[in-house]
């Protein structure tokens, strides 16, 4: 900030310099709060402090000069300027109206009490007419206190009015949401204000006491019942003599009941009883001392007096003729308390001794309650459904949560993806089952036995899955010690025993009510069936070395025949060799005999040229490789079949 002390100076460069001495070139605050309104202040210095040159009139000098009209010697007088408008949520900001009111609430479900007061308070919010219902929360009153209605405008009538502060008085009711208040009394600014507005109030009620609160405030009744025994005397003779007595109570009638034991204490002093549980380590109860609280016990009631409620009402001498004493307590006797029945078997020294000098009973043996413990149940599976195997179903009763039985880990790594297949028939008095094949699968890792149905085009009959997999009980064999089929009941021209040792040749047990018969095997079970010998009987392998040869035989004739009277025999060995030494890695080499023996039925070595393609196409085989080809031309036969064993010798190891 610049300027000039030497008054007259021309305000020009060289003639003035800066003041040193201000430092504050901001300008003066213009407006502030006062009890929390906005005021506004009219600056009294300018910028660097400098006093500003001007009068300073006072906010009521400054609106009579805006509100004076001024008076013109000529000319209509100019109106004055409207007043500031101040809105109402500005005017009436944080100005609440408060009346203190109650409402009564009926009450039809207590015997105490046929209605309830509910105090209240109302509030008015002036600033946008809106009202309030808050009950003041009553510490443990078990009523839901609070906000009863929150801030709203609420309506008066049906046509849409709505409470106004005028409508408001004391000694008044009105209805908010189908529940009528009692306006009583209201608070100093109310009053005030209200009066100010030109309201004549009413004068202040009392507010409603609610009777169920008043009557709680009064002292409880005290009943003294008269009594004509000294009992003074009774408690200094016998105090802290109590007899002990030991019992027991049998339940094992009921259901889930067992026997326990307690410990029942007679004071003396008062005639009072207590029974007391006893608790043994581990028993699984929750350690409760007490069964039945220190009380008097009675014994015969009057005939009035049966249907007393003893639940909820204490029973005094009026009711009751006679109340069980020290006499009634006998070792070797039962006591009936609370329903129960309770048979004392013993009792401590003192008791023996009072009941000497008290009563004359010298007699009062322990009586041995103990039971001996029944044998041990032995534990029988029931029996089988026929669901499942009967492993699975016999983890049923061992454990709540059944587990898979256990498996042979070393037998299923040893024979993983081992299987051996065998070709049967269905014996069966129906004559379209009897052209039926069936493919036996025997898995070794796990002894169960899976049937395949290759389907027959034209046949009527849907192939597929005939049996999944599961382990195959031998017939006539007890549940309790299933045996099940292994492999060496799987050979061709086996004698199968069943019931009676009735022996049927190549006849397989029944599978889920049906029968079959064993045809053929392929080359794995013959390499199995070598290299196990031991497992099977000598007329297993006998047969199944006669069923070979037999197979064998056809071809060798008609290989040797070729040889003699057919010139090209020579050239198909050597093509033979050829083609075994192209497709020695083919995929298409595995079951490849037997593909074509399920569809040669009578098993002459031939199949149909159409068939014979068929079964190349789903085996994956080069047909139309060239060499192949030149296989297939000289493996064909007249009138339209293939010998598929010459074939098949091109796929062989």
């Amino acid at each position: 900030m610049v300027s000039n002390p030497v008054h007259g100076l021309p305000f020009l460069p060289g003639t003035s310099f800066k003041d040193s001495t201000k430092t504050a070139f901001h300008r003066s605050q213009t407006l502030g709060y006062r009890n929390g309104y906005a005021i506004v202040r009219r600056p009294t210095v300018g910028i660097g402090g400098d006093r500003l040159q001007f009068n300073q009139l006072s906010q009521a000098e400054l609106d009579e000069l805006a509100s004076k009209a001024p008076v013109l010697t000529y000319g209509q007088p100019k109106q004055a300027p409207p007043a500031d408008f101040i809105p109402a949520h500005v005017a009436f900001d944080k100005k609440v109206l408060k009346f203190d009111a109650y409402f009564q609430e009926d009450v039809p479900m207590s015997t105490e009490e046929q209605y309830r007061i509910r105090q209240v308070n109302i509030y008015y919010y002036l600033e946008d007419d809106s009202m309030s219902v808050i009950e003041p929360v009553v510490e443990n009153s078990g009523i839901p206190q609070g906000k009863l209605i929150k801030r709203q405008r609420l309506a008066k009538n049906d046509r849409g009015d709505h409470y106004h502060w005028k409508d408001l008085n004391r000694g008044i009711n009105i209805t908010i949401y189908g529940k009528t208040f009692r306006v009583v009394d209201c608070d100093q600014f109310t009053q005030v204000f209200l009066e100010s507005q030109g309201i004549e109030l009413n004068p202040p009620e009392k507010m409603a006491l609610d009777p169920y609160i008043e009557l709680r405030k009064q002292p409880l009744r005290k009943y003294v019942t008269p009594s004509d025994f000294d009992q003074l005397k009774q408690f200094l003779t016998f105090d802290k003599q109590v007899l002990r007595f030991y019992a027991i109570w049998d339940d094992t009638d009921s259901m889930y009941g067992e026997c326990r034991t307690y410990i029942i204490h007679y004071y003396l002093m008062d005639d009072t009883v207590e029974i007391r549980e006893v608790h043994e380590r581990n028993d699984g109860r929750d350690p409760f001392p007490l069964l039945m609280n220190r009380q008097r016990i009675p014994k015969v009631l009057v005939e009035n007096a049966k249907n007393f409620p003893q639940c909820v009402l204490e029973i005094s001498d009026q009711e009751v003729l006679e109340w069980y004493t020290a006499k009634d307590f006998i070792v070797g006797k039962s006591l009936t308390v609370l329903g129960r029945t309770f048979f004392i078997y013993d009792c401590d020294p003192f008791t023996r001794r009072y009941y000497k000098e008290k009563f004359g009973i010298t007699d009062l043996p322990r009586i041995d309650v103990n039971k001996q413990e029944p044998p041990p149940v032995k534990q029988e599976l029931p029996p089988y459904n026929g669901f499942g195997l009967v492993e699975d179903s016999a983890q049923n009763c061992f454990a709540l949560i059944p587990k898979a039985p256990k498996k042979d880990v070393i037998k299923m790594l040893v024979n993983d993806n081992k299987v051996l297949r065998y070709l049967a028939a269905l014996e069966s008095p129906i004559p379209e089952d009897k052209d039926r094949r069936f493919v036996f699968s025997y898995f070794l890792a796990t002894d169960m036995i899976s049937i395949f149905e290759p389907p027959v085009r034209n046949s009527g009959i849907i192939g597929g899955k005939y049996l999944g997999r599961t382990k195959v009980v031998k017939p006539y064999s007890t549940v309790d010690n299933p045996i099940y089929y292994g492999p060496s009941d799987f050979f061709i021209g086996a004698v199968i025993e069943e019931h009676h040792q009735a022996k049927c040749t190549a006849t397989f047990s029944p599978v889920f009510g049906h029968r079959f018969i064993i045809l053929d095997t392929d080359e794995y079970v013959l390499k199995y069936m070598e290299s196990n010998a031991a497992q099977y009987s000598p007329e297993a392998l006998a047969s199944v070395q006669k069923h070979v040869r037999k197979l064998e035989a056809p071809a060798s004739e008609s290989e040797s025949k070729q040889t003699e009277k057919d010139p090209g025999v020579q050239e198909l060995e050597a093509l033979i060799d050829t083609v075994q030494k192209q497709l020695k890695d083919h995929s298409c080499k595995d079951n490849i005999r037997e593909a074509f023996q399920i569809y040669d039925k009578e098993a002459s070595g031939y199949v149909d040229r159409d068939m014979f393609f068929k079964i190349c196409e789903s085996l994956n085989v080069p047909v139309d490789d060239s060499l192949v080809k030149e296989l297939i031309r000289m493996c064909s036969h007249g009138e339209g079949k293939i010998n598929y064993y010459n074939f098949v010798r091109a796929f062989s190891n």
